[in-house]
């Protein structure tokens, strides 16, 4: 399900200081979100994780929640507009997911991504990393397989491109050196 070509034809909200960091499962986000956090960045980590910690607080199961695959996609769109909406534009903050990222998980769940392609336009970030793969790790919230993580790698950078940004895949090198790739590359 692509995005229908006639939403596309559209100007950006808010033009930020808002660097996106994604990509498939198990690439490497968390590890290089947290090495930027050290760098005295602003870090919004995962979404996802963030919602499926909280609901595991709440004494569900992981289970629980995945058992309404539908639900817990909005739930987690929601919360990612939410937490957007808390940080200043002007600030230098980076996103373990953009917004957009929600584009491939309604797809993936099999609604239309069409449903939340405005909320795409709410803002405008600066720059769009996305990290090459490593191998597929699960983990006891991640679940998932290869088949999966190139299914998001994909719709990822589809996604992006065809909301108009220039993506910028970053490769495959130790942490450090993926660090230095993306600090290269920003302006503050």
């Amino acid at each position: 399900m692509d995005l229908g070509t006639h939403d596309l034809i559209r100007s950006f909200g808010i033009q930020t200081n808002w660097y996106v960091i994604t990509g498939a499962s198990s690439s490497g986000k968390t590890t290089l979100i947290n090495q930027i956090d050290t760098q005295g960045f602003q870090v919004v980590p995962e979404v996802g994780r963030q919602y499926f910690e909280r609901e595991l607080a709440t004494g569900r199961t992981i289970d629980d929640i995945r058992n309404n695959p539908i639900t817990m996609t909005r739930e987690i769109h929601k919360l990612t507009l939410e937490l957007a909406a808390e940080r200043k534009t002007t600030d230098n903050v980076f996103f373990d997911r953009g917004i957009p990222d929600s584009l491939a998980f309604y797809r993936f769940v099999g609604m239309n991504p069409d449903q939340i392609l405005q909320d795409c336009f709410q803002y405008c970030y600066t720059s769009i990393f996305i990290l090459d793969r490593l191998p597929y790790q699960q983990d006891e919230i991640r679940k998932g397989d290869d088949k999966t993580a190139t299914y998001f790698d994909k719709w990822l950078e589809h996604d992006y491109s065809a909301l108009g940004y220039k993506v910028i895949r970053v490769p495959v090198t130790p942490p450090e050196e993926r660090l230095a790739f993306i600090l290269n590359r920003i302006s503050v």
